[in-house]
């Protein structure tokens, strides 16, 4: 019991700094050595003892250690070289083509509410290759938000759409998708196609209807009259690349999806895919700027690019992972998945618990990826014990810490919209409540229905 209660007060402790804004990854990993400490003054073995270091006082350290360097193989070079080839992709301007080819068909659909769903479906494959919420939310309320305005849609259903665009499109490319088919022993692209995707691509639909519905609705009930303040809206680059450029950012998802379903005679992985994107970009880059120097001098920005994957989403996975292991050394995972194994609806009991955690630390705090990266690890092992498939918990998960960013005030993405349309968070939220809690309420029946 004693074990139970000190575990509950530092994740009870971590969950509210981390409502609290303060930096995710420095809270768990701090909880993680505290937990540890804790379940060796308590006399349990942080590690087998085929794998200790001889004193239970080091172990801890140790344990650190493992987590680096399990963390930085295959799934940490992963997110890092896809960090880095996003960096790129923008340096090179080819992002931005993308957005602009995918967004040009857009000029000729004259209704505003037929708009609605188009630009909430094609905002959403656009994160394939601006996968930050916040930074599809700058470049898409810089680009195509006057365009809206002018055609008579109403600031708040545009900002609306933009602020839900970037959410759970599924795809290979994606960190989460990336660190979920790991811990779940899963192929990559088996998880998105027959996990990920019977339920996002549903719930995408039924969020569409909600948009073009609630947006309606509201403009009826609130008739709005405002102008836009050129003085908020981002800058556009004047030198972008030619169109053609616009096929570099998606390249690796054509390979994964070439290699992974037509050609399976070739084992190749994301990473060397992802390499061989970059070389094909570099090779482009120098011969149409025929300047070597400059662009080797570029290149440099994938290398920083791998820094921002491991500083932002790999340390973080360390950090997650000390606080699985401090938690499993304490036996509460074993307390947890006892409590629950024999009792009816188990399975379900578990799905909301893990999504209604998570809904609350990213509506709190503006995403709950954080929460989802800390429990991931814990999955499996419950999933087993309790005689349920694991994607029952991970992908309702998965789905909620990306879907409930969207109806956090303090989210990046609700407030790049607010600045620029001049409303209050309350009143973005407002429209993007109803279909977010649609993909909510979608996303926990279907999960059930399928995996259960």
């Amino acid at each position: 019991m004693a074990e139970l209660i000190f575990g509950l007060i530092v994740v009870v402790l971590a969950g509210w700094m981390i409502s609290k804004k303060v930096n995710a990854t420095v809270v768990l990993f701090v909880a993680g050595i505290v937990l540890l400490y804790g379940a060796v003054f308590m006399g349990h073995n942080v590690l087998p003892a085929d794998a200790a270091t001889g004193s239970r006082w080091f172990d801890p350290m140790k344990s650190i250690t493992n987590n680096f360097i399990s963390n930085l193989g295959n799934i940490g070079m992963t997110i890092m070289v896809l960090f880095g080839f996003s960096s790129y992709m923008t340096k090179i301007g080819a992002n931005e083509v993308t957005v602009q080819t995918l967004m040009k068909p857009l000029a000729g659909i004259k209704s505003v509410y037929v708009l609605v769903p188009v630009i909430f479906v094609v905002g959403n494959l656009l994160s394939l290759v601006v996968p930050s919420a916040s930074s599809l939310a700058i470049l898409l309320m810089a680009t195509l938000y006057p365009v809206l305005k002018r055609i008579g849609m109403s600031g708040l259903t545009a900002g609306a759409v933009i602020a839900t665009t970037a959410t759970i499109i599924p795809t290979p490319l994606g960190a989460d998708n990336v660190i979920a088919a790991q811990t779940l022993g899963i192929d990559l692209m088996e998880y998105v196609m027959k996990y990920h995707a019977v339920i996002s691509i549903p719930t995408l639909i039924l969020m569409t209807i909600a948009h073009y519905f609630w947006q309606k609705y509201m403009d009826k009930k609130n008739p709005e009259t405002d102008t836009i303040d050129e003085s908020k809206l981002g800058t556009l680059r004047t030198d972008l690349p030619p169109t053609y450029y616009g096929f570099l950012p998606i390249l690796p998802l054509v390979l994964i999806t070439v290699f992974g379903i037509f050609v399976k005679s070739i084992k190749i992985g994301l990473v060397e895919i992802t390499f061989i994107s970059l070389i094909v970009a570099v090779l482009v880059e120098t011969i149409r700027k025929r300047k070597i120097q400059q662009v080797f001098e570029e290149l440099m920005v994938f290398f920083r690019g791998m820094g921002d994957g491991l500083a932002m989403v790999v340390s973080l996975l360390v950090a997650a992972s000390l606080l699985v292991d401090g938690l499993k050394a304490l036996g509460i995972v074993d307390m947890l998945t006892d409590s629950v194994k024999d009792l009816n609806g188990a399975g379900m009991i578990l799905m909301f618990a893990f999504s209604g955690i998570t809904a609350l630390i990213g509506l709190i705090s503006g995403g709950g990826l954080a929460v989802f990266y800390a429990s991931v690890g814990l999955l499996p092992a419950i999933a087993q014990n309790v005689g349920i498939d694991g994607a029952m918990l991970s992908i309702p998960m998965q789905l909620i810490a990306n879907l409930v960013r969207s109806v956090s005030p303090v989210a990046a993405c609700i407030i790049v919209v607010c600045s620029i349309i001049q409303k209050s968070p309350m009143a973005v939220i407002k429209r993007t409540s109803v279909p977010i809690i649609v993909g909510i309420i979608s996303t926990l029946v279907l999960s059930y229905v399928m995996f259960s």
